[in-house]
């Protein structure tokens, strides 16, 4: 009981001839801080100590004297310091194997990587496509025979010669006016790309130059590994989710999902200038690709209507840059 600036404390058993058990001043009284279920005392400027379990009547008390707060460390129970302990360990766990840990495991996954796993991505991967949205081309045969042909050329500079590279052509359907590359070297072009670019051969193939520079450096792989390791860091943290990962590796649906990062992007434009260079084709007839997406689909920012080619002005004027290098270069004596 708080009465006139004093403290009671009274007994509640009955038969007790004199209930009070011990008294004092209020501010000559200290009271412990509240930490977990451990009784708290109650000091008295008498010397007189009271210590109780009833952890909720004295902060009850403490309130009525203006003094709500219960104290740092059992605000720390109150957050369950624990949990968000383990939390944050979990955090800085996760964040430093995507940062550190995955591109070495990724690299060294694409190192020991055998032929027959490219093989059964992107097998899975076109099939997949041909049932959702991909369909016979209807080019006409003579039109395929000259695009293969220039193909051929290009492709036989190329890392692993003309064989290593396979042209496919379809039906675009949603996926419109595209060009992209498989890991195992198949190369899909759309009838609709070949129309984007009109009688603009040279163009086509330096787009398909492009893709034989991701299939060189092997950036589909690449991808694939890492979204793989990301849905593995995903089930370590939040346990099984499903067949994903087994999906993705074996059957490859995810492939066209992931964009290239912009590093990517740029090493494929530079082979492609490469390519045609080597094969003596006209080394900026990516950049009139890029002018197609600027002109006739309104490409102005930082993201293509083509999902897996992001397209920006800053790119066309990278390529006749490294074009103009390329020139000085060769124009340089040895040594």
């Amino acid at each position: 009981m708080d009465i006139g600036g004093s403290l009671i404390v009274i007994s509640s058993e009955e038969g007790a001839e004199d209930k009070r058990l011990v008294w004092g001043i209020r501010s000559d009284i200290e009271v412990s801080q509240r930490v977990g279920s451990i009784p708290r005392r109650i000091a008295f400027g008498n010397e007189s100590v009271f210590e109780t379990r009833d952890n909720d009547a004295v902060d009850a008390y403490l309130r009525s004297r203006g003094e709500g707060r219960s104290g740092f460390i059992h605000g720390l129970e109150i957050v369950r310091p624990r949990l968000i302990a383990f939390a944050l360990a979990t955090f800085v766990l996760a964040s430093t194997i995507y940062r550190y840990a995955l591109p070495i495991l990724v690299e060294l996954a694409v190192v020991v990587t055998p032929p027959v796993v490219p093989e059964m991505m992107s097998a899975g991967t076109l099939k997949t496509l041909d049932q959702v949205t991909l369909g016979p081309s209807k080019l006409p045969a003579a039109q395929q025979t000259e695009i293969r042909d220039d193909f051929a050329r290009i492709a036989a500079n190329a890392e692993g010669g003309a064989g290593r590279y396979h042209l496919i052509f379809r039906d675009g359907g949603l996926i419109g006016p595209n060009a992209f590359a498989l890991p195992d070297g198949s190369l899909v072009l759309t009838d609709q790309l070949v129309e984007l670019a009109g009688g603009d051969k040279e163009m086509i193939i330096a787009v398909l130059g492009h893709e034989i520079g991701h299939v060189e450096y092997k950036h589909s792989l690449r991808q694939l590994y890492r979204a793989a390791g990301v849905a593995g860091l995903v089930l370590l943290i939040a346990g099984d989710v499903g067949s994903g990962i087994q999906d993705l590796l074996t059957q490859g649906g995810g492939l066209l999902a992931l964009s290239y990062s912009r590093e990517a992007e740029a090493q494929a434009d530079r082979r492609s200038v490469e390519l045609m260079q080597a094969t003596g084709m006209d080394p900026t007839a990516l950049s009139r690709f890029f002018d197609i997406l600027e002109t006739k689909l309104g490409d102005h920012g930082s993201t293509s209507i083509l999902s897996t080619h992001p397209g920006t002005p800053e790119r066309k004027q990278a390529i006749l840059d490294y074009v103009k290098e390329l020139k000085v270069k060769k124009t340089m004596p040895d040594g």
